[in-house]
Protein backbone atom coordinates (compact mmCIF):
# COMPACT_ATOMS: atom_id res chain seq x y z
CA UNK A 1 0.00 0.00 0.00
CA UNK A 2 1.23 3.60 -0.70
CA UNK A 3 -0.35 6.94 -0.27
CA UNK A 4 1.35 9.38 -1.73
CA UNK A 5 -0.27 13.76 -0.72
CA UNK A 6 0.07 16.37 -2.37
CA UNK A 7 -1.06 19.90 -2.47
CA UNK A 8 -0.01 21.68 0.86
CA UNK A 9 1.83 24.86 0.85
CA UNK A 10 1.44 28.36 2.37
CA UNK A 11 -1.56 29.96 2.26
CA UNK A 12 -2.85 33.27 3.53
CA UNK A 13 -6.09 33.36 6.10
CA UNK A 14 -9.10 32.84 4.23
CA UNK A 15 -7.39 31.51 1.06
CA UNK A 16 -7.89 27.94 -0.21
CA UNK A 17 -6.06 24.65 -0.73
CA UNK A 18 -6.58 21.33 -2.45
CA UNK A 19 -4.67 18.36 -1.22
CA UNK A 20 -4.72 15.08 -3.21
CA UNK A 21 -3.64 11.54 -2.30
CA UNK A 22 -2.48 9.18 -4.95
CA UNK A 23 -3.29 5.43 -3.94
CA UNK A 24 -2.03 2.57 -5.11
CA UNK A 25 -1.13 -1.67 -3.87
CA UNK A 26 -4.41 -2.05 -3.04
CA UNK A 27 -8.21 -2.34 -4.80
CA UNK A 28 -8.90 1.79 -3.92
CA UNK A 29 -12.83 1.21 -5.05
CA UNK A 30 -13.31 -1.00 -2.51
CA UNK A 31 -11.83 1.24 0.47
CA UNK A 32 -13.06 3.94 2.36
CA UNK A 33 -10.26 6.79 2.49
CA UNK A 34 -9.61 9.58 5.30
CA UNK A 35 -7.60 12.61 5.99
CA UNK A 36 -6.12 13.56 9.34
CA UNK A 37 -4.23 16.43 10.47
CA UNK A 38 -1.80 16.89 13.16
CA UNK A 39 -0.88 20.13 14.50
CA UNK A 40 2.34 21.49 16.09
CA UNK A 41 2.01 20.04 19.77
CA UNK A 42 -0.87 18.52 19.23
CA UNK A 43 -2.09 14.98 18.52
CA UNK A 44 -3.34 13.59 15.03
CA UNK A 45 -6.85 14.04 14.80
CA UNK A 46 -9.32 13.06 11.89
CA UNK A 47 -10.44 15.44 9.49
CA UNK A 48 -12.93 13.51 7.16
CA UNK A 49 -13.95 10.29 5.44
CA UNK A 50 -15.31 9.04 2.33
CA UNK A 51 -17.08 5.96 1.68
CA UNK A 52 -15.61 3.52 -0.89
CA UNK A 53 -17.91 4.95 -3.45
CA UNK A 54 -17.97 8.34 -2.74
CA UNK A 55 -21.82 8.30 -1.80
CA UNK A 56 -21.07 9.09 1.83
CA UNK A 57 -19.08 11.04 3.87
CA UNK A 58 -17.93 12.12 7.30
CA UNK A 59 -16.35 16.01 8.87
CA UNK A 60 -15.03 16.43 12.45
CA UNK A 61 -17.12 19.51 13.49
CA UNK A 62 -14.36 21.92 12.97
CA UNK A 63 -14.26 21.36 9.27
CA UNK A 64 -17.94 21.64 8.53
CA UNK A 65 -18.86 23.94 6.17
CA UNK A 66 -15.47 24.77 4.89
CA UNK A 67 -14.06 21.52 3.93
CA UNK A 68 -15.20 18.78 1.67
CA UNK A 69 -13.43 15.56 0.56
CA UNK A 70 -13.91 13.72 -2.51
CA UNK A 71 -12.58 10.89 -4.53
CA UNK A 72 -12.07 9.63 -8.51
CA UNK A 73 -11.91 5.46 -8.33
CA UNK A 74 -10.79 5.60 -12.10
CA UNK A 75 -7.59 7.65 -11.37
CA UNK A 76 -6.91 5.99 -7.43
CA UNK A 77 -6.92 9.65 -5.85
CA UNK A 78 -8.85 11.37 -2.69
CA UNK A 79 -9.00 14.86 -2.48
CA UNK A 80 -9.80 17.33 0.45
CA UNK A 81 -10.68 20.74 -0.99
CA UNK A 82 -10.30 23.45 1.96
CA UNK A 83 -11.76 26.64 1.80
CA UNK A 84 -11.75 29.75 4.65
CA UNK A 85 -8.36 28.04 5.83
CA UNK A 86 -7.76 29.30 9.37
CA UNK A 87 -4.52 29.62 11.20
CA UNK A 88 -5.33 27.10 13.44
CA UNK A 89 -6.01 24.77 10.02
CA UNK A 90 -1.82 25.05 10.00
CA UNK A 91 -0.44 21.22 10.24
CA UNK A 92 0.80 18.08 8.33
CA UNK A 93 -2.25 16.29 6.38
CA UNK A 94 -2.11 12.78 6.11
CA UNK A 95 -3.77 10.26 4.23
CA UNK A 96 -5.17 7.00 5.61
CA UNK A 97 -6.86 4.25 4.50
CA UNK A 98 -7.07 0.61 6.69
CA UNK A 99 -6.74 -3.13 5.49
CA UNK A 100 -10.32 -4.14 5.78
CA UNK A 101 -12.47 -1.79 3.69
CA UNK A 102 -10.61 0.86 4.74
CA UNK A 103 -12.82 0.54 8.11
CA UNK A 104 -10.62 -1.81 10.20
CA UNK A 105 -7.58 -3.18 10.66
CA UNK A 106 -4.14 -2.21 9.62
CA UNK A 107 -3.91 1.57 9.22
CA UNK A 108 -1.76 3.06 6.25
CA UNK A 109 -0.63 6.40 6.50
CA UNK A 110 1.12 8.66 3.84
CA UNK A 111 4.32 10.52 4.79
CA UNK A 112 1.66 13.93 4.58
CA UNK A 113 1.76 17.61 3.16
CA UNK A 114 2.39 20.59 4.95
CA UNK A 115 -0.34 23.35 5.51
CA UNK A 116 0.77 26.24 6.77
CA UNK A 117 -2.01 29.08 7.33
CA UNK A 118 -0.61 32.29 7.72
CA UNK A 119 -0.28 36.07 7.01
Amino acid sequence: VQLVESGGGLVQPGGSLRLACAASGFTFSRNAMSWYRQAPGKERELVARISSTGGGTYYADSMKGRFTISRDNAKNTVYLQMNSLKPEDTGVYYCNTRADYGITGMAYWGKGTLVTVSS
